[in-house]
This record gives structure tokens, sequence and C-alpha cells, in this order.
């Protein structure tokens, strides 16, 4: 069995490192010795390279990048991209208010009035509102005749039903503490618009062919 001759390595300039040349010399002379013979053997017992690999750990460093998957190291530039994304500084569109107590420590937090027209029956009319909405959109389609009376409740629940719902996104969006004024201009503003809607619906039942004819001369356009 013939072992790969090692010639002699240049020797660093400088007294200070002879001795740490000398040793390195030495584990590569005996490291040469042991893996050569039995990397050429056809048969290699796994203990025993792992036995050459733990006793150097820069032949352990060395193998394990030898079979370091390509992936691996694609996941930890990903993970890296994901750490500094999550690092990056957090923006709030408005600061926070300051943290103070109403009253004292041992007062009791407030609680609102219970309002009904504002609480239950706000909430049963809402959804008697969305499933009516339902059949009066399918209705005039599947029977095919014009209804005006049908039109005009359609047109009715549908202003309605846009009212409510814009309304809830200001009351969860604009909280009354935080912006009571700019909050007050969008429920005016609102209000404007779900009458100037209504008005302009009514032109369009009145004066015209009202929205189901519409849809349906769009539709077979």
């Amino acid at each position: 069995m013939t072992a790969f001759p090692i010639g002699p390595p240049e020797v660093p300039a400088g007294p200070s490192r002879l001795h740490d040349f000398d040793l390195t010399t030495r584990l590569s002379a005996s490291l040469s010795r042991v893996a050569v013979p039995l990397l050429s053997t056809p048969t290699i017992p796994l203990f025993a390279m792992a036995s050459i690999a733990r006793q150097s750990p820069l032949l352990r460093q060395t193998c394990l990048s030898a079979f370091r998957s390509p992936l691996a190291a694609k996941n930890v530039t990903g993970v890296s991209q994901v750490v500094a994304f999550h690092a990056s500084a957090k923006k709030q569109i408005l600061p926070p208010l300051p943290q103070v107590v109403q009253g004292t420590m041992n007062d009791p937090a407030p609680i609102p009035k219970p309002s009904p027209s504002h609480g239950s029956y706000h909430w049963t009319f809402e959804r008697l509102v969305a499933v009516g909405l339902i059949p009066l959109t399918i209705a005039p389609f599947a029977a095919g005749s014009l209804n005006p009376v049908m039109d005009a409740v359609l047109c009715s629940l549908l202003v309605v039903h846009s009212h409510i719902g814009f309304q809830a996104s200001i009351i969860d969006y604009f909280p009354e503490r935080r912006v009571p004024k700019f909050r007050t201009f969008l429920n005016w503003l609102l209000r404007a618009f779900t009458l100037t809607t209504a008005v302009g619906l009514y032109e369009f039942e009145t004066n015209d062919v009202g929205v189901t004819e519409a849809i349906k001369r769009v539709w077979k356009a």
C-alpha cells in the first residue's frame, strides 16, 4: 500500500511561531500516516473514520463543511433576512396616549350605561337587514318581472346596510377618546353621503328604469 508523500511546508517567518509550526507539522504527518491507508482500503469501518475526525478539530470542521448541503446554507440566509425584516423599526400612525387613571386606584372602572338602541336592538336590526337583502337580490332576477315596490325596498335596505357598515368602521378605527373631532367630522360626512345616495336612488327609481332593470340591461349589453 502506497502512501502519498508530503513535501516540507514553508516555515513562517519569526521565531515566535516556530513552536506552533513544529506541532502543526507533526500533527499533519501523523494524520497522513493514519488517514491515507484507511481511506485507500475498500472497506473502512465507520468508527475508525469517526475517531480520526474526533482527534483533530480542524479535520472535523473540514469534514462538516464538505458534507454541508446547499439547502442548509440557503436556509441560513433566509433566516437572517427574516430576522433583519422583523428587527426593523416600528412606525405608528399616531403616538401612544399617556397612561392615565381616571379617578383613584381604588375606584372601579367606569361602565357605560346600557342602551338597547345601540346594543341588542341595533344588532338584531342589522342582522335582519343583512338577511333580508338575500331574497330581495335574487327575486327580481329569478322572477323575470319588474316590481317597483320590491325595487324600492331593495334600494332602501342597501342604503341602510351600507350606512350601518361604514358607521361600525368609524367606531372601530376612530375612537372618540383619541380623535373626538375627527370622528365627529366622519360621522357627519357619512350622513351626508348616505342622504345623497338615498336621494340619487329615489330619482333613479322614479324618473328612470330603476336599479334592477339597469342591472339587467348592463348584464345583457
